[in-house]
C-alpha cells in the first residue's frame, strides 16, 4: 500500500493520500462482518485504538464475542496473537516468562511468556491478584519487559486487549487506577439487537455460511498499518480543537459528581484516538464530532464518582456524556 504525502499549496501543510488505505479499511470492516454480527461501533473503536497505539479494556458478559473479535482482527492484519487466561493462581512469571538454567550450556536463558506477541488478549484480567496484574504495568506503558536486569523490547504494534465480566464479582480483584489509566479506551460489548441475533441464528442454521478464522487472510499488513500510524503526526488538529479536548478533560476535574478526574494522559489519549479515528473515516483532519464520539470510551474508566453520585444512580458514562454536552464546541 502506498501512503503518498503531498503538499497543500494553500496551507503549506503536507496532506496524506488516504485513497488506498480507505479502500483497505473498508475491506477490513467487510471481512470482520463475515465473522462478527453487529458491534460495528466497537469494531471501529478497536481499530482506532490499534492504529493509535493504545490498549483496550473490553467489558461484557460472556458470549458476546469479545475473544472472537480480538482473534478476527489479529488475523486480518497479519498480527501474531496470544491469549492469556487470568486466574487467581496465575503468577507474574506465567505471564512474562522465566529464566531457566540450561544444564548443557551451564548458562541461564530467558524463556519468553505469552505476553510476547503483537496482540495479546488478557482474558478476565480482574481474576488475578494485584501482583500478577502489576506484571503488565511496564509492558503496557514502555512496550518492554525487564527480567533479571535485562530488557526485552516488544514489537511496534504491541497491543493488549483485556476483557472483564461486569456481572460476576466473586473471586475478582478490582483493577488499580494506575493500570486503568494505561488503557486508552474502555469498550462495552452489549447484547446484540434482535435483528442481529436473528442473523446469528440464520448463519448457524445454514452452517455453510459461517466463516472460519483459519480461512481468513490478512487484508492489511503490519507494515502498512505501522506506516499509516507514522502519519498520525501529519493529521491536522486545529488549536481550537486542542483547547476543546483540554476543556473536556478539565471538566471531569471540576464536576461535583466526580471524586477523581481524568489525568493529562487522558487528554493525550483523546488526541491520539481522534487522529486515528479521522484516518479510519478517510480524513487527514480531526473534527469536533470525532472528539465527542471518543470522549465516552476514552474517559469513562479514568474517573471515580463521589459516593453521593453513585447513590443517586449516576454512572461514569452518564456523567461523561453530560459533561461533554456542556462544553462549547469550537466553530
Amino acid at each position: 500500500m502506498q501512503n503518498d504525502v503531498t503538499n497543500n499549496a494553500d496551507t503549506g501543510r503536507r496532506r496524506i493520500d488516504l485513497t488506498d488505505f480507505t479502500a483497505r479499511v473498508a475491506e477490513l470492516r467487510r471481512c470482520i462482518s463475515t465473522v462478527i454480527v453487529g458491534q460495528q461501533a466497537n469494531v471501529e473503536l478497536l481499530l482506532t485504538a490499534i492504529l493509535a497505539d493504545g490498549h483496550v479494556l473490553i467489558e461484557g458478559v460472556p458470549g458476546v464475542a469479545k475473544t472472537l473479535l480480538a482473534r478476527t482482527i489479529s488475523r486480518l492484519i497479519g498480527a501474531r496473537f496470544q491469549r492469556i487466561q487470568f486466574t487467581p493462581d496465575l503468577m507474574p512469571s506465567d505471564v512474562i516468562g522465566t529464566t531457566v538454567f540450561n544444564a548443557k550450556t551451564t548458562e541461564f536463558s530467558f524463556h519468553q511468556g505469552p505476553v510476547f506477541s503483537d496482540i495479546v488478549l488478557v482474558d478476565e484480567i480482574n481474576r488475578s491478584p494485584a501482583k500478577t496484574q502489576a506484571a503488565l504495568f511496564e509492558v503496557m506503558e514502555e512496550r518492554q519487559v525487564t527480567v533479571d536486569g535485562t530488557t526485552y523490547p516488544m514489537g511496534r504494534l504491541y497491543t493488549i486487549l483485556a476483557t472483564q465480566n461486569p456481572v460476576e464479582q466473586e473471586g475478582t480483584y478490582q483493577l488499580p487506577e494506575a493500570q486503568l489509566d494505561r488503557f486508552m479506551m474502555k469498550v462495552t460489548m452489549d447484547y446484540p439487537g434482535l435483528d442481529d441475533e436473528v442473523d446469528i441464528l440464520r448463519r448457524h442454521q445454514a452452517n455453510a455460511r459461517l466463516t472460519k478464522l483459519e480461512d481468513l487472510r490478512p487484508v492489511l499488513s503490519l507494515d502498512e498499518l505501522l506506516a499509516m500510524r507514522d502519519n498520525l503526526q501529519l493529521v491536522i488538529v486545529d488549536d481550537s480543537l486542542l483547547r476543546y479536548i483540554a476543556q473536556v478533560v478539565e471538566s471531569t476535574r471540576n464536576s461535583r459528581a466526580i471524586q477523581l478526574g481524568a489525568s493529562p494522559r487522558a487528554a493525550v489519549a483523546l488526541l491520539q484516538a481522534g487522529k486515528a479515528f479521522a484516518l479510519l473515516q478517510g480524513r487527514d483532519f480531526v473534527v469536533p464530532d470525532d472528539i465527542k464520539a471518543l470522549a465516552h470510551p476514552v474517559l469513562q474508566h479514568r474517573v471515580i464518582l463521589t459516593a453521593e453520585a453513585e447513590m443517586q444512580g449516576y454512572t461514569p458514562a452518564r456523567v461523561i456524556d453530560s459533561l461533554v454536552e456542556k462544553v462549547e464546541v469550537p466553530k
